[in-house]
C-alpha cells in the first residue's frame, strides 16, 4: 500500500508543528540553547519537505 504525496506532506506539516511546540517548551531563559535549536532545525526541515511535496504535487497536476 502506497501513501499519497498529499497525505505525506500533511504528516510532515504536523511533525513540524510538533517540533515547533517542543522547541518553544524547551526554551528556558533564552532560545540559544542546544535543544531548542535542534528542535527548530528539525521543524524547518519538516516544513521544507512538506512545501516541496506540495509543489511537486501541483506540478504533476498541472502537467496532466
Amino acid at each position: 500500500m502506497k501513501i499519497s504525496q498529499t497525505a505525506l506532506a500533511w504528516i510532515y506539516v504536523l511533525m513540524g508543528v510538533l517540533f515547533v511546540y517542543l522547541a518553544v517548551e524547551t526554551a528556558e531563559t533564552t532560545i540559544w540553547n542546544f535543544g531548542t535549536m535542534v528542535f527548530a532545525f528539525i521543524a524547518a526541515v519538516d516544513f521544507g519537505v512538506a512545501i516541496r511535496l506540495f509543489t511537486v504535487k501541483q506540478a504533476m497536476k498541472k502537467s496532466k
